[in-house]
């Protein structure tokens, strides 16, 4: 990713919230902290246990990823739960 696009998307993020779209197709604003759900084993994260997202980042690929318990994880291995 080229600096001038990572630019771009920082203008646009904030580390402390992070817009979801719902079922029912309703955009959420979720603010730090937020729960969701462990989908795969990651570092010392298990399988189906609740987490709290601490803030939420770009890494230099672009991707969004999540500081929990002080350690970045990519956002594929959670699911958010805009309820909880």
């Amino acid at each position: 990713m080229k600096n001038e696009e990572q630019a771009e998307l920082f203008r646009y993020c904030s580390k402390n919230e992070i817009w979801v779209l719902t079922w029912y197709n309703k955009i959420k604003i979720l603010h730090t902290t937020f729960k969701v759900k462990v989908k795969k084993d990651v570092g010392e994260l298990e399988v189906g246990s609740y987490v709290e997202v601490d803030e939420v980042k770009l890494a230099s690929n672009g991707k969004t990823v999540y500081l929990i318990d002080g350690k970045f994880y990519f956002f594929y291995y959670f699911e958010i739960f805009t309820h909880l």
